[in-house]
């Protein structure tokens, strides 16, 4: 029986290393003030600009089981899908966007994957834990970062070390997670410094095998990642930091819905930051940054699998690509009585290079070819003005000069254009309107947002808008004006709140995907052709929470994107169906119990072979439902055991958002892999 097994082995050993390494650190006083035991997280609701502006904290345990990588914590704000590889590295939709729709920022640096396909999405190169805040801003509400997101901006961040003095000069955390098929991960935070130095090591290594569906059919979908950052800080005085940091990681990951795997996802990084308060009465802080970052991917169909020929591969294959950026922000914030604005500049280079290999003739013996050289320089500026006390404006206006280059020696020979150059506008204006006597909050808030095609939807697709000589030269910016909504409120034992948007968009980047033959190739299948269509979008996240005593609470919440291809008079493509969550929630001093019900409607609007980069609408779906257990426990001060069985019924379904598997794994033509079936798991964290 494989589950005896997982729990006499690594589960048991993982507790045990755990819990008597955090007891030979607590050896320090126990705090007079009685913490309670960790929650486990499944749900998420505004708490910033009345559900605008959600923050999550990655340290603490999520069910479904803790995330691998972004993508996964993500999944458990509401709002946000993802569209599945297999066990890891899914790539996020939010509101049914999908790519640079969306902004992902670690420690306010872009880190861009290299795939043509999306094979190492962003998220990737994200591990969650490492981070001690999660922030999302919905729709176009911000302009401060640079190629701003329509859709959503995501911040992954890390402050100083403001915990550490003379008389206490370290501190840390830990944890080991062991679950079902072989899941491992351990990371680790540790700081020594003082008051004013401080070295700060963040470490983590996660690996899983294959799992199974609810019928015990095996999905390929085994994984091995690791990440290892270090940073420098210098805090002369309370209003002066400056930390350099630098990392390195790898991995690998078998994709059930890939004709090929990732053998390799290194990256290298490198930062400054700076940031200065109080430097006059108006004045209250400078913040600037510079980050380098280095990625280098590869993908082959048969280091991970055993090979087997098909009509789009018939011999052992490998690819190798890689992108540098070279990100730079400096931001300064301004405070006027009422009035506080930040202004400020950033500047984005990227160029991305491929080479290809087989087992004959390996990749690292070929030269890399650059194919595509970006650069952006933008300036910006966000205000804040308090009207009264219950009254806030907050608008801002951006401008972006892109540039992109296309280095393929396929468009030198033809003569196309080489050169791509934009100039982009964003703005945004929003009242803010909060009651504190009624623990109200209201907003409403107009965006728009132009933005430039990316990597992507520019060099992966077969051809832009008919008429045209390519993708490059065939494909407008898009045009994004949004309203967003929403209000919270809290009275008693009841809390609620709501967060809506509709917008237009014009020249939306739309994927349709059919055989593309091309004189003297070998065909790949239904690959991504390019084209503009007008769109109309809507949608809402709500939530509403009692608490019924001073233990018992629950909480319900849902999620609802709709959007309509306007030009063909079609429903637009990949975007998630209706989603309910129903969290209960026991509560104690020392323990928590909770369930999680999660309701997923069918979706019946779709657009057939139509979609993004990675995926595309197959069929209409089915609804599912599934109910997952947790719970809770403080062993100590310090010492944390979480576990919970995920897909209790052992259920066999999948999302809609999925990729169909791969014909080299007998997945049939269109045929979707299955989600994981019954999951067991559990976590033991520690603080020193």
């Amino acid at each position: 029986m494989a589950q005896p097994k997982f729990f006499l082995q690594p589960l048991a050993a993982a507790i045990c290393v755990a819990c008597y390494s955090a007891s030979a650190f607590a050896e320090q006083q126990m705090a007079t003030v009685q913490t309670l035991a960790p929650i486990v997280v499944t749900a998420h609701q505004g708490n910033d600009a009345s559900g605008l502006i959600v923050h999550a904290d990655p340290k603490q345990p999520i069910q479904p089981i803790p995330a691998s990588d972004g993508a996964d914590y993500l999944q458990s704000i509401m709002g946000f899908s993802s569209i599945k590889n297999g066990g890891t590295n899914g790539d996020v939709t939010f509101r049914g966007m999908f790519g640079s729709r969306i902004k992902i920022l670690a420690d306010g640096s872009e880190n861009l994957g290299a795939c043509p396909n999306r094979m190492d999405a962003p998220t990737s190169y994200i591990s969650p834990e490492s981070y001690d805040r999660i922030s999302v801003i919905k729709g176009p509400q911000t302009v401060q970062y640079a190629n701003t997101g329509s859709a959503a901006t995501v911040l992954f961040e890390r402050g100083p070390e403001t915990e550490l003095t003379a008389e206490k000069n370290y501190r840390g955390q830990a944890s080991v997670l062991a679950g079902s098929y072989g899941r491992l991960d351990h990371n680790l935070e540790a700081a020594v410094g003082d008051e004013q130095k401080y070295v700060r090591l963040n470490a983590n290594r996660s690996v899983s095998d294959s799992y199974k569906d609810g019928d015990g059919n095996t999905v390929p979908s085994d994984w091995e990642r690791w990440n290892a950052d270090i940073a420098l800080g210098w805090t002369p005085d309370e209003n002066t930091w400056v930390e350099l940091t630098g990392g390195k990681a790898d991995g690998e990951a078998v994709y059930a819905g890939r004709s090929m795997d990732g053998s390799k996802f290194a990256r290298e990084s490198l930062g400054l930051r700076l940031e200065k308060k109080n430097v006059t009465d108006v004045i209250k802080k400078i913040e600037a940054q510079v980050n380098y970052s280095f990625n280098d991917h590869v993908m082959d169909n048969f280091s991970l699998r055993e090979f087997k020929p098909d009509g789009m591969m018939n011999m052992p294959m490998a690819s190798n690509v890689a992108r540098e950026t070279l990100n730079a922000r400096l931001a300064v914030t301004h405070q006027w009585d009422k009035l506080q604005f930040i202004t400020g500049v950033d500047s984005q280079n990227n160029q991305h290079s491929k080479r290809s290999g087989s087992l004959m003739k390996p990749y690292q013996d070929q030269a890399r070819s650059k194919d595509m050289k970006f650069r952006s320089y933008g300036a910006f500026s966000e205000l804040s003005y308090q009207l009264n006390e219950q009254n806030k404006w907050v608008g801002g206006v951006r401008v972006d000069q892109v540039n992109v280059k296309d280095l393929r020696s396929e468009s030198v020979d033809k003569g196309y254009n080489l050169e791509l150059d934009k100039t982009l506008p964003s703005a945004f204006i929003r009242l803010e309107n909060q009651h504190p006597e009624h623990d109200a909050k209201t907003y409403i808030g107009l965006g728009y947002v132009e933005r430039m095609p990316d990597y992507w939807e520019l060099f992966s697709t077969a051809h832009g808008n008919p008429g045209t000589v390519n993708s490059f030269n065939g494909i407008d910016t898009e045009k994004t004006l949004q309203l967003d909504l929403g209000y919270q409120y809290e009275h008693g034992a009841v809390n609620s709140w709501v967060s809506a948007y509709a917008g237009l968009v014009n020249d939306y980047v739309l994927m349709s995907y059919h055989v593309h033959s091309m004189p003297g190739m070998m065909s790949h299948g239904k690959t991504a052709g390019a084209k503009n269509v007008d769109a109309t979008i809507a949608g809402a996240e709500a939530g509403v929470g009692y608490q019924f005593t001073d233990h018992l609470q629950a909480d319900v919440s849902a999620m609802y994107a709709w959007g309509k291809n306007t030009t063909d008079d079609k429903p637009l493509p990949q975007i998630a169906p209706l989603e309910g969550r129903v969290n209960l929630r026991y509560i104690q001093d020392k323990y928590t119990l909770g369930a999680l019900w999660r309701v997923v409607a069918a979706q019946n609007r779709i657009s057939q072979d139509q979609g993004n980069i990675v995926g595309y609408d197959l069929a209409e779906s089915s609804g599912f439902a599934t109910l997952s257990l947790n719970g809770t426990y403080q062993i100590r001060d310090g010492v944390d055991l979480s576990v919970g069985v995920d897909n209790l019924f052992d259920k066999t379904y999948s999302e809609h958002l999925n990729k169909a598997g791969s014909a080299g794994f007998g997945f049939a033509a269109d045929e979707q892999f299955n989600n994981i079936g019954r999951n067991y798991w559990a976590r033991v964290s520690m603080k020193f």
